[in-house]
């Protein structure tokens, strides 16, 4: 299977944290759509909806995404950056600030479609809460799989990928795993509605992803989107993929490739203060050879699998990586 890889263009922009306003100079939206398409491998580009995108420019943005030969992959909604959403978008107490949420992705699926995108990712970071006895976790979750619901039925075309993250910017987060997002995503009632896994999140929920891969697959196919990146395990550092979780970066994609996934592997990094291009580039030149690993030894690795074995298992990875 041909993979197509992608990249968020934001990751090429400035970067800051908690300590500092901004590690690099921002670059334009053009200057970091050059950056992107000058990565190898890169045929397709996510967008921040209000930041790269809006409904002004959006036609703009797509005569020069088509004079780059790329593709918008998907559009992401900023749910996460305005203060209005601070204690949650699709889940706020505020009745207001929950349509608020609702009328800026309706704006979002307008662009996708003016886009030839049929993905939007949601990733709702403000969507859950800090302290105990402060969040009503059964009226707050219900308004956030009415307002999915709402979204879904009324772009039946448009695919709508929930992104789980156990926390950051909150303490805790409503979908913060694959088995609570799957749980909403089935609770929807659509069949537009599904996943995107984060690997870093995902590590950082303590998950192995390849499981969850499976368990997207069995709950009815709803693996929609993938965003790659690695990390300690213990936060969101947005690392180069593979830097630390080698042979788990290998028993994925063995799962994507078994499972039938077929859409962009996508890079969701968060280079502080190396070159971001150069970062995103070495994800993408990883996950190629991880992914040559998988198609070289698939039946190997099956072999292994039926066997269940952790030393046979040690042993072919020992002779596999000393190659």
């Amino acid at each position: 299977m041909e993979r197509q890889y992608s990249v968020i263009l934001g990751n090429l922009g400035n970067t800051r944290d908690r300590f500092c306003t901004g590690y690099k100079e921002n670059p334009t939206t053009t200057q970091m759509l050059a950056q992107a398409v000058a990565v190898p491998h890169v045929k397709g580009i996510e967008l921040v909806g209000t930041w790269d995108v809006t409904t002004d420019n959006a036609s703009e943005i797509h005569k020069v995404l088509d004079g780059h030969g790329v593709k918008c992959v998907s559009i992401i909604p900023d749910l996460f950056a305005d203060r209005i959403f601070s204690k949650g978008s699709y889940s706020s107490k505020d009745a207001a600030v929950r349509q608020r949420a609702i009328d800026d992705t309706r704006a979002m699926c307008d662009v996708a479609r003016s886009m030839d995108c049929d993905l939007l990712n949601i990733w709702p970071g403000q969507d859950g809460y800090d302290y105990l006895l402060t969040a009503d976790y059964e009226s707050e979750r219900a308004w956030f799989c009415e307002a999915i619901q709402t979204l879904a039925n009324e772009n039946p075309k448009i695919r709508f990928a929930l992104e789980y993250k156990p926390r950051e910017p909150r303490t805790h987060s409503y979908l913060a795993r694959m088995a609570d997002t799957l749980l909403m995503a089935q609770e929807t009632g659509c069949d537009n509605v599904g996943v995107t896994i984060d690997t870093g999140h995902a590590f950082n929920a303590g998950e192995n992803v390849g499981e969850a891969i499976v368990l997207a697959k069995r709950a009815g196919n709803r693996l929609m989107h993938m965003h790659f990146n690695d990390n300690h395990s213990v936060w969101d550092d947005d690392m180069i993929v593979g830097s630390v979780h080698t042979v788990c970066y290998i028993e994925m994609l063995y799962w994507l490739d078994r499972c039938g996934y077929d859409g962009y592997f996508s890079m969701d990094q968060y280079p502080y203060r190396e070159d971001a291009a150069s970062c995103i580039g070495e994800s993408i030149e990883w996950l190629v050879m991880f992914d040559k690993i998988v198609q070289e030894n698939r039946q190997a690795i099956g072999e292994l699998i039926a066997l269940g074995d952790p030393v046979e298992t040690s042993r072919f990875m020992r002779r596999l990586l000393l190659k």
